[in-house]
């Protein structure tokens, strides 16, 4: 039923325009024949031009065309001469021509302008819809913290936003109207002509500029250039966003100069290590060849002169051959010590369980005719350098069977601690002398003794040894312990490396 109803509709439209004509020029010639019988001449062509204006003002050309041939038809019939015909004579016809084409001409006239006038309006309303969308999208830009503003191919800044406003100090009626470059005095990276060859061309640019903000500081951007072109692809407009990256940037710097004084230290503390190790050569040949000539002559000595010395003699030579012995030691563990600093740490995964089993095998020698119960737990895997992980147990191991020596029943635990997967914590307990916590801060430092020398041997290197070692690991180590309450010493380190290497090799 729809279909039919829409021409119907369009039909009685039209016939209503035509009537609406003829009516036009009806009450036209009616008011010209009334004009005309009361003594009003010549009105009947204005009367006859107003009605084919209205028509085709408010009706369009083709009623216009009727109210012409309508007018036409009327004025040669009630008033051109012989009236009440429809002829012509020769003498009129210029005349008639004239208004006819005069008619023409209204009509005519009137069309265009209202058609140029529909367009007028058509435009205004476009024109409007899109004032007020751009007035939305001002709103909603200005709505951002983001820096933004908009400018012409000349620079000039046809829009700024409130993050624009905060960031550089300038209010929109300060910055509108001013080229970009010259009122923010921007610095940019490369010639300005490549940076608008690419913008031309990619329709965008990224890069870094430096600009002045309104009270003359200083301030990096990250900057964003977007091309807008008009309907004909004409390059119009340039969107610009703008990122503060001043303390990023400060910050670059500041680690770029960490960095170089870090090189710097490094480089000082390579050579530093060239003579450490020069020191230890020296150490390691300069003072054996006396220490032996000193041993080697007391042992001669002691051969050959013995019998004539009394008892007090023969204790001096004793000391003097044990002082050398230790004097030894010493030498060996720091050059021992020395070189866990300097060596390359091959890291692995390796079995802390095999690395104790490994360990006991060396401490069990120096615990042969003493009763010790050890208890082992679970032990997880570990991500290292197996040679110094089992040094470093070693040490602990020794120094736990040396504290329990005075024990009747000597006991070590060695086990997990918990901790996380990431960084497992294995400690080693013992039931022996233990220490004064106060002093727990001397535990690992080089040649730091917290018992007498005579009552349990050793250099004062070994727990320094553990505590380097483990930091080469990136771990830490620590101890807790009490006087005649034994010790526990604790260790760690990061073990996501090992992680990631067992991922790999699964």
């Amino acid at each position: 039923m729809a279909g039919p109803r829409l021409p119907l509709r369009l039909a009685n439209s039209l016939a209503f325009r035509y009537s609406l004509a003829a009516f036009f020029s009806t009450i036209a010639t009616v008011v010209a024949v009334f004009a005309d019988r009361y003594g009003f001449h010549n009105v009947e062509v204005p009367l006859y031009l107003f009605a084919i204006a209205i028509t085709a003002w408010y009706l369009g050309s083709g009623p216009a065309v009727l109210a012409v041939v309508l007018s036409i038809a009327c004025f040669d019939y009630f008033f051109t001469e012989p009236r009440f015909s429809f002829y012509v004579t020769t003498s009129d016809l210029p005349y008639f021509v004239i208004f006819v084409a005069f008619a023409l001409l209204v009509a005519w006239f009137s069309a265009v302008r209202r058609r140029v006038e529909r367009e007028l309006r058509q435009a205004r309303d476009h024109l409007e819809v899109e004032v007020a969308e751009r007035t939305q999208q001002a709103s909603l830009l200005n709505l951002t913290h983001d820096p933004i503003f908009v400018r012409d191919m000349s620079d000039v800044i046809t829009y700024w936003n409130r993050g624009a406003q905060e960031l550089y100090g300038w209010a929109a009626n300060e910055a509108i109207g001013n080229r970009a470059p010259e009122l923010l005095h921007t610095v940019f990276p490369a010639a300005l002509q490549d940076i608008r060859g690419e913008l031309l061309r990619t329709g965008r640019w990224e890069g870094e500029l430096t600009r002045s903000k309104a009270d003359g500081t200083p301030v990096i951007v990250a900057s964003r250039w977007s091309l807008r072109r008009d309907e004909q692809g004409q390059p119009a407009v340039i969107l610009e966003t703008n990122n503060d990256i001043t303390e990023h940037k400060r910050r670059e710097e500041q680690i770029q100069s960490l960095n170089q004084e870090l090189a710097r230290r490094s480089t000082a503390l390579e050579a530093t290590n060239k003579e450490l190790e020069a020191f230890a050569y020296s150490i390691s040949h300069d003072l054996r060849a006396p220490l032996r000539h000193m041993a080697g002559y007391t042992e001669l000595l002691q051969k050959r002169a013995s019998s004539a010395f009394d008892e007090k003699s023969n204790h001096y030579i004793l000391m003097i051959l044990e002082s050398a012995r230790r004097m030894g030691s010493l030498i060996d563990d720091l050059l021992a010590f020395s070189r866990i600093g300097r060596a390359e740490a091959q890291k692995t995964l390796v079995s802390l369980e095999q690395l104790v089993d490994e360990a006991l095998s060396e401490v069990r020698r120096e615990a042969e005719g003493r009763t010790i119960r050890w208890k082992i737990g679970a032990l997880p895997d570990f991500y290292g350098d197996p040679s110094m992980l089992r040094l470093a147990l070693v040490n602990l191991l020794s120094n736990a069977v040396k504290f329990t020596r005075t024990r009747p029943q000597a006991e070590i635990e060695i086990g997990c601690a918990g901790g996380s997967t990431d960084e497992p914590v294995v400690f080693i307990k013992d039931n022996g002398v233990g220490f004064d916590m106060k002093y727990v801060h001397k535990l690992f430092g080089v040649f730091q003794r917290l018992h007498q020398a005579d009552t349990f041997e050793g250099t004062g290197i070994g727990l320094a040894t553990v505590q380097r070692i483990i930091h080469r690991h990136g771990g830490r180590v620590w101890a807790e312990g009490g006087v005649d309450q034994g010790a526990t010493f604790y260790f760690s380190a990061p073990n996501l490396q090992g992680e990631a290497w067992q991922k790999q090799t699964h």
